[in-house]
This record gives C-alpha cells, sequence and structure tokens, in this order.
C-alpha cells in the first residue's frame, strides 16, 4: 500500500491537509498518510506520530525557547522515515521545521512536495537555495510566485489558494447579521485579534482602546470579536475589564469568525491569513499587529516589501491601511477605522478590487494540488 509521509504545522496547515487527503483518496483510495496531522486530518484518515501542537510556535524568540523540543522531534520524524520510507513526503507550510526534513529526506531518495511557497518574495530570499535542495516540487497558493521558482529551476505549480474555492463569491451581510440576531440598519464592525494567545495578549487593550475612541465617535456601531479558545477569550475579556469598557456594545463571540467578517461593514484585523479571508468576503479593513519588540527587530531587518497584509501584497499596492508596531494606536486605528466606513466610494473601490482577487485566487486547489502530488508519486 503506497504511503506519504505529511507534516502539517498549525490549524491552518490541518485544513489544507485533510482536504488534500480527501481529494487524494478519491483517486488514489489505497493511499495511506503518516506524520504529523491535526484533528481535521486525522479525520479523513491519517496517523499523527505527535501532537501537532509541538509545532505551534511563532516569532522568533518564541521559537528559540522550544527550540530543544522541536529539534528532538524533528530528529525523531527523520529517523522513523528513513526507517520506513514513505514512497513521497508532502511538507505542509512551516517551512523552517520541513525544509530541514525534506532535505534529508530528498537527499535518500524520497520525492518531497512542499504544500504553501514561504513568503521569500517579502523577506529571507536568500532561502531559495535552501528550498531548492529540500523540495521536488513547490506547490504555491499566489500566482506571483511560480516565476521566482521557475527562474531557480524549481518544479513548481500555481494550484490557487483553497480559501477562495471555499469562499462564496458572494458573502451575503444580511443573512449573517440575520444569523447573529443583528439589525440589518445597524453599523457594524469585527475585530479579529488573531487566534493564539500571545497575539489577543499583545492586541486585546489596542482593540478595546480602539473600540471606545469609535463609539464615542458612532455609538451605534456594534463590535464583534469573534475567539476561538476559552483562554483567548478570558484575555480579552480581561481586557475589558481593565480598560473601563464594560459599556461597549461588543460582542465576544466563540468562533464564527468567517460570520463575523461577513456581517460586518469593516474589519480590524491582525495581520496573517485572516486578512485574506476578510479580502475574499469583500470586507474592507484595517491590517494592524505588534509582536513582542525583539521579534519586531529581527522581522524589520529581513523585510523587503513595504506591506505584510496579503491584500495588499497580491495587490502591489496599499489597497487596505496597515498599522504595524508602534503606529498600531488606539487613536491611528480608530482614525483609519472611521475613515474607511465613512468613505463609500473608498468601501465600493476596496470591494472591486477584492473581486478580482477572488477571481485569481479560485483555482480549484484541492484538485490541481491532487494532481502534481500525482505525478510525483
Amino acid at each position: 500500500m503506497p504511503t506519504i509521509g505529511i507534516v502539517a504545522g498549525e490549524a491552518s496547515g490541518d485544513l489544507l491537509g485533510s482536504h488534500l487527503i480527501r481529494a487524494l483518496k478519491k483517486r488514489r483510495p489505497d493511499l495511506q498518510f503518516i506524520g504529523i496531522a491535526g484533528p481535521k486530518m486525522q479525520a479523513e484518515g491519517a496517523k499523527s506520530l505527535f501532537p501537532m501542537e509541538q509545532l505551534s510556535v511563532r516569532g522568533y524568540v518564541e521559537v528559540l525557547r522550544h527550540l530543544p523540543g522541536l529539534l528532538s522531534l524533528r530528529k525523531q520524524l527523520k529517523q522513523y522515515f528513513l526507517k520506513n520510507p514513505p514512497d513521497l513526503f508532502i511538507g505542509i507550510d512551516a517551512p523552517d521545521f520541513n525544509f530541514t526534513l525534506e532535505r534529508s529526506l530528498k537527499k535518500n531518495g524520497i520525492p518531497t512536495v512542499h504544500y504553501v511557497s514561504p513568503s521569500i518574495w517579502a523577506w529571507r530570499k536568500g532561502r531559495i537555495k535552501k528550498i531548492k535542495s529540500a523540495v521536488s516540487h513547490m506547490l504555491a497558493l499566489f500566482p506571483f510566485e511560480s516565476a521566482i521558482y521557475q527562474e531557480a529551476n524549481i518544479p513548481v505549480t500555481y494550484v490557487g489558494h483553497p480559501l477562495a474555492d471555499m469562499l462564496p463569491m458572494e458573502a451575503s451581510m444580511e443573512e449573517a447579521r440575520d444569523s447573529l440576531k443583528l439589525k440589518c440598519s445597524s453599523r457594524v464592525i469585527a475585530m479579529l485579534p488573531g487566534s493564539r494567545q500571545s497575539e489577543v495578549k499583545q492586541l486585546a487593550n489596542l482593540y478595546v482602546n480602539t473600540a471606545k475612541l469609535i463609539a464615542a465617535q458612532q455609538p451605534e456601531i456594534t463590535f464583534l470579536v469573534p475567539l476561538i479558545t476559552r483562554e483567548t477569550r478570558t484575555i480579552f475579556q480581561q481586557a475589558i475589564y481593565d480598560n473601563k469598557a464594560e459599556d461597549l456594545n461588543l460582542q465576544i463571540l466563540f468562533g464564527h469568525a468567517h460570520m463575523a467578517m461577513q456581517a460586518a461593514d469593516a474589519v480590524i484585523v491582525a495581520s496573517g491569513t485572516a486578512t485574506l479571508e476578510a479580502a475574499l468576503i469583500k470586507r474592507p479593513m484595517v491590517i494592524t499587529y505588534r509582536m513582542p519588540a525583539l521579534s519586531w527587530q529581527l522581522l524589520k531587518r529581513m523585510n523587503y516589501l513595504p506591506y505584510v497584509g496579503l491584500p495588499n501584497i497580491l495587490a502591489g499596492r496599499f489597497v487596505v491601511p496597515e498599522l504595524l508596531q508602534h503606529d498600531a494606536t488606539p487613536e491611528k486605528l480608530a482614525d483609519a477605522t472611521l475613515r474607511l466606513i465613512n468613505d463609500e466610494v473608498l468601501m465600493k473601490e476596496i470591494r472591486e478590487e477584492f473581486t478580482r482577487m477572488h477571481q485569481l485566487l479560485r483555482q480549484n486547489t484541492d484538485e490541481k494540488a491532487a494532481d502534481a502530488i500525482l505525478a510525483n508519486l
């Protein structure tokens, strides 16, 4: 029975992996998958040798703290795959972990496919040589990435972004508001401070104080804050209490991030995949992010692009504002959000740009990725 080694490092990779496994099994029901998998991949039949949470570490300083455990985990995986060679290995995102593992496997004759190109176009362009030594075939989510790999003679397939297939071209604001029992006529702002506790700790006070400033000017606005764990909800609720903001018209939702964005006139969102989700739902946004000071300094030194949000990167210009680190103040964030929601012409232009983006990224990703992988098997 053909075996595919597979490693996903966090929730977004688990989602990608689950769809990919389903598409592959549709063509080849005999395939089995083993490595590091989250709950969604395991539900599709993947066997996980270690908990996926051990890989879910972000930020340079944070990674350093967990480095001994990560190195030990990678060594154990490498030993397992060299002793029990899979017919092919798929690394899903988690490039710092997966590339080293892939290099060892490729050197030992195991074909390697990497799903999700790392952001070499934004920073760390020197890593293209490392990628070439590690990857037999790259699956790229964004169209502009293909040229980078072709230039370096690395086989590549542009597969589009799975979110563009999953999300409808037109997301009904009325349906989402009806589900959340919100008035169709009211103004709504969704605030997404991230999924990790560390992110919410960095952004909770900023978001609460921003909401206070916006509400002072437009008291009728409703704020929606989707959070996926009890711990992140507790952090945000504490920020509301600490900043004496209990009177805010603010609802904390247990998950339902897509629905919150769909119900919103505009979104305040932490940089990351959620910015692309907001764009595909066609909601104007203000992108913001804060991280520990040392991580920020290291990141700044490597940055090649003037923007970090995926919608701006895809457009090649500032379609929506970004307020990062020291610029991420309640005053600037409130001002940028109010300017956005009070300018109907700008809101319409942004929605039209996001519709073009959606059409470009909708490529039937799972099937394209499965085709490319089976061609390498």
